[in-house]
């Protein structure tokens, strides 16, 4: 479930200092960054991206009605007065009965009942009506509805995203030491709840005379890596919370991060996200001045 967004990689020198480069060799990799930022961007602010996200209401067991009108059990921000009615079951299945006439489709169908599959199945059912959908989400064994709106006041007024300036010495070329066997390890999100994640190795580099050995999760071998870091800048210039960085599988024994392309995660902008927080190993010491900074705009 930490795999949601989908960004890359590129290469630095281990040992340290890069090798200079001329100006004619940076100018590829500086429009390949731009080339990235923009698509980053395009997906944000798409119609089903962060900025939508308008809700996260964690169900109780039983039968809770649902609606924007305030007499539901669950007020919805967008959507029909009374859409139906949401049951929580005590094996933790979600069943929706959907009032008639209400003009709400489950996943793209018109019906009147329909159990929902959650996220954690990997494609979870869509409710939706008008520009208003929803889905099941777990989130340390608790059962919420992630709510969207396309038409949210988040997207209608985001003003972009702020980007230190790029800078190549941060594509840096890492160790991969593997495990000799998986290790859990505990991940808190946002909201204080933990869960267990799959741990293959450690990615060891040097940088500003420090060694430093960040735990990426992985779900299987030959995966890409998700690293959430949080480092010097946290809480001043970029999001208190984390950062979020991607990488391809380990190749021979290396990988290759690329801090420019450092993220904000989807906390930023929405406080209806469940974010995970770094690791202790993964809190770096030292201030990483590339990727995305604090986002400018509303995200409480």
């Amino acid at each position: 479930m930490f795999k949601r967004i989908l960004l890359g990689f590129f290469v630095l020198n281990l040992a340290g200092a890069a090798p200079d480069a001329s100006t004619d060799e940076l100018v590829p990799y500086n429009q390949e960054i731009e080339t990235w930022r923009a698509s980053r961007l395009e997906r944000l602010i798409s119609s089903d991206g962060w900025l939508t996200l308008v809700g996260l209401h964690f169900l109780k067991e039983g039968e809770s009605t649902i609606g924007t009108a305030d007499d539901n059990a669950v007020v919805l921000l967008a959507g029909p007065e009374h859409l139906g009615t949401v049951i929580l079951e005590t094996n933790g299945k979600v069943r929706l009965k959907v009032n008639p006439g209400v003009g709400a489709l489950v996943d793209g169908r018109e019906v009147l009942s329909a159990e929902l599959a959650q996220d954690a199945a990997g494609n979870p059912t869509l409710v939706t009506s008008r520009t208003m959908s929803f889905y099941v989400i777990d989130r340390g064994g608790k059962r919420a509805l992630r709510v969207k709106d396309s038409g949210s006041a988040r997207r209608r007024d985001f003003v972009g995203i702020d980007h230190y300036p790029i800078d190549d010495s941060w594509r840096i070329e890492a160790k991969w030491v593997p495990f000799d066997r998986p290790r859990d390890v505990m991940i808190k999100n946002i909201l204080g709840q933990e869960s267990n994640a799959m741990v293959l190795g450690k990615v060891v580099f040097e940088r500003d005379g420090h060694t430093f050995e960040l735990l990426p999760l992985q779900e299987s071998l030959g995966e890409p890596l998700f690293i959430i870091i949080a480092d010097a800048t946290s809480g001043t210039e970029t999001y208190a919370a984390a950062r979020f960085v991607y990488a391809d599988a380990p190749v021979d024994g290396k990988v290759l991060l690329d801090f420019n392309k450092a993220v904000n995660p989807p906390c930023a902008f929405t406080p209806f996200a469940t974010c995970p927080l770094p690791p202790q190993e993964n809190v770096l010491t030292i201030p990483v001045t590339v990727g995305e900074k604090d986002y400018r705009g509303k995200h409480e």
